[in-house]
């Protein structure tokens, strides 16, 4: 070659004076990394996005073209190889300078859109997170008479563009390299690259591999076949090991094809808080998009975490979440529908792993069962219930009683159940998360039910009265317990009942608490507020503190003639059955059981004084 060639040759090699982007590049790095993306490792992300759209959108045209991805990384470098459709000069000056261009939108590439995964522009700019300087060296298969184009971009915003001989890239694809910005070579370092590239893209379609290490790994455990069921059980327990670091209780196919979803659900082995926002794994056409999507299943699932792959879910702008839209909610709906099937199909035909389950998750299931009468109906012989007759479920509990009493509170449960049980009344407890409206639901998926609310009046009406003369003979030890109770808004019954071992049982309602709270505020308050709470004075039964005729020590207290210590006695009863029912005391409960421990202290010190 001549001089005159040569000078010739190395004059069309040479860069043209600088560009800019289109942009502040500097706040553009700034915003992608402190705002939009969670973590710089969502650059590995972006490079194989950029490589698997090229090859998608190059097999469009050429179903056997090859699909290979290579990443080479070494001092603190990154080389990324694809065997995609390359860019053309005029592709990379329309699509690495203008931020918000995709590659989608170029010629030739619309047809293949909807396979894609992510926007060449602004996912290659990405990568400035973590490099100081992006090079590109791409040779276009749409246009095969173009020579190898190269852009090189720096982290000030300046970019060069040059086309290159042939021999720098004789086949169509593209080859990135990348160079870490201070500070950040460590997620340029190979083990670190590995590790990534098998997380985001262990369900990729196409062959990928990092230096000689593959980095996918198909087809995905729930779709490759098994020798039996069990085997099949087991290597999907270990692939949640793997992920989510707990063995499950079971695994639910999650199968949507209308959406394209394929993947599992796998059920938490420990119950967990409804509240917990329960968080999954979702890859977007095989590449992982986020491993903390929260809205992919119904509220009611969160005893399950689930992965899978799908091609129908819009991604967010970052790619790190799901797009919240008509085809989430269907495909929330759809999934949760596979879940209920789950439940369904253990019902019928393997009680004892439900068991296992429910003796974990009861309380995902009756959320569910409250809002899905279905549910409620299939779940009625297995959802346990605390009951005065013992853990049961709903339907056992129905067979033994006519009428299914229950409580709103677990305090009014704890007051009653001793009694109840005793006086043949069964009672259930519906203070605890859901209970109370599955118990009231009852009646419509089993016709005939009685369901009642148990208060004061219907427990008093079951024990049994005393005998009138007795009664009568007690009645200035009634008074004077009464005068003493009644500033508490407590009314004094006798009654006889089993166990023999309580003296005295202290019932109210919630509208007898309203009451006392109304009286207590109107004392406490001025006189403008205390004739506005006086006018909202209620006609409700006040509490009442039933006392057992049985037990003997009520009928030696009954005997005293001393009105002082009738009064302290009457105190110490009261207390002590505020105290077994475990309800949160008031300032005036805490005061007189302080006053009755006094008084009783006092007048068994005196006794001894005198004595007696």
């Amino acid at each position: 070659m001549d001089s005159q060639t040569s000078q010739s040759a190395q004059a069309s090699q040479s860069p043209h004076p600088p560009h800019m982007f289109q942009v502040d590049l500097r706040g553009l790095v700034d915003l992608l990394s402190h705002h939009l993306y969670s973590s710089p490792k969502v650059y590995l992300r972006e490079l194989l996005q950029n490589a698997v759209d090229a090859i998608t959108a190059r097999r469009g045209a050429e179903p056997e073209a090859p699909a290979r991805v290579r990443l080479h990384a070494d001092d603190g470098g990154l080389r990324v190889e694809d065997t995609g459709i390359g860019l053309t000069e005029a592709d990379v000056h329309d699509l690495l300078a203008t931020i918000g261009r995709s590659s989608k939108r170029a010629e030739g590439l619309q047809e293949a859109r909807s396979d894609f995964l992510g926007q060449f522009g602004i996912g290659l700019l990405a990568c400035f997170v973590v490099a100081e300087r992006i090079r590109v060296v791409s040779r276009s298969a749409r246009t095969p008479g173009a020579p190898p184009v190269e852009w090189t971009a720096r982290d000030d915003g300046s970019y060069t563009v040059r086309t290159l001989p042939d021999s720098a890239r004789p086949e169509p694809g593209t080859t990135v390299h990348l160079t870490a910005r201070p500070g950040a070579a460590e997620w340029l370092a190979p083990e670190r690259v590995l590790a990534l590239a098998r997380d985001f893209g262990a369900l990729l379609p196409y062959d990928v591999r990092v230096g000689e290490e593959p980095v996918t790994d198909l087809p995905a455990p729930w779709d490759r076949p098994y020798p039996s069921p069990s085997s099949r059980r087991v290597a999907l327990a270990r692939h949640c090991h793997e992920l989510f670091g707990f063995t499950p209780l079971d695994s639910i196919d999650l199968d949507v094809p209308l959406a394209g979803i394929r993947g599992v659900a796998y059920v938490l082995p420990a119950a967990v808080s409804p509240a917990q926002r329960a968080t999954h794994r979702v890859h977007l056409k095989g590449m992982l998009l986020t491993e903390r999507a929260e809205q992919l299943l119904p509220d009611w699932a969160f005893f399950v975490r689930c992965v899978l792959d799908t091609d129908s879910l819009r991604p967010t702008a970052s790619r790190e979440s799901l797009y919240e839209d008509e085809t989430l909610a269907a495909v929330r709906e759809a999934l949760g529908e596979r879940i209920r099937s789950w439940l369904t199909g253990l019902a019928a035909g393997d009680p004892e792993r439900l068991t296992a389950f429910l003796a974990v998750h009861h309380l995902g299931v009756k959320s569910l069962a409250r809002h899905d009468r279905d549910m409620l109906r299939t779940m009625l012989p297995w959802l346990p219930f605390e009951t005065t007759d013992g853990q049961l479920s709903l339907e056992e509990f129905a067979q033994r009683h006519p009428v299914v009493h229950f409580t709103r509170t677990v305090e009014e449960y704890r007051q009653v159940a001793p009694i109840a049980s005793a006086q043949g009344v069964g009672v259930v407890n519906g203070g605890y998360t859901y209970d109370g409206d599955l118990v009231e639901a009852l009646p419509s998926v089993r016709p005939g039910t009685v369901v009642a609310e148990l208060d004061a009046d219907t427990v008093t009406a079951h024990l049994d009265a005393v005998d009138p003369g007795e009664e009568l003979a007690l009645s200035g030890f009634l008074a004077a317990a009464r005068a003493k109770l009644d500033p508490l808004g407590c009314d004094v019954v006798l009654r006889a009942f089993h166990p023999l071992s309580v003296p005295a049982l202290h019932l109210d309602d919630r509208s007898a608490r309203h009451e006392q709270a109304r009286a207590a505020a109107e004392e406490q308050a001025d006189d403008l507020w205390a004739g506005i709470l006086g006018s909202l004075r209620g006609s409700a039964p006040r509490a009442r503190l039933v006392l057992n005729h049985l037990n003997p020590l009520v009928r030696r207290i009954g005997s005293l003639k001393d009105p002082e210590l009738i009064g302290t006695a009457t105190e110490s009863l009261y207390g002590q059955a505020l105290l077994m029912a475990q309800r949160p005391l008031r300032p005036a409960d805490s005061a007189l059981l302080n006053r009755a421990f006094i008084g009783l202290l006092e007048w068994a010190t005196h006794g001894e004084g005198d004595g007696r």
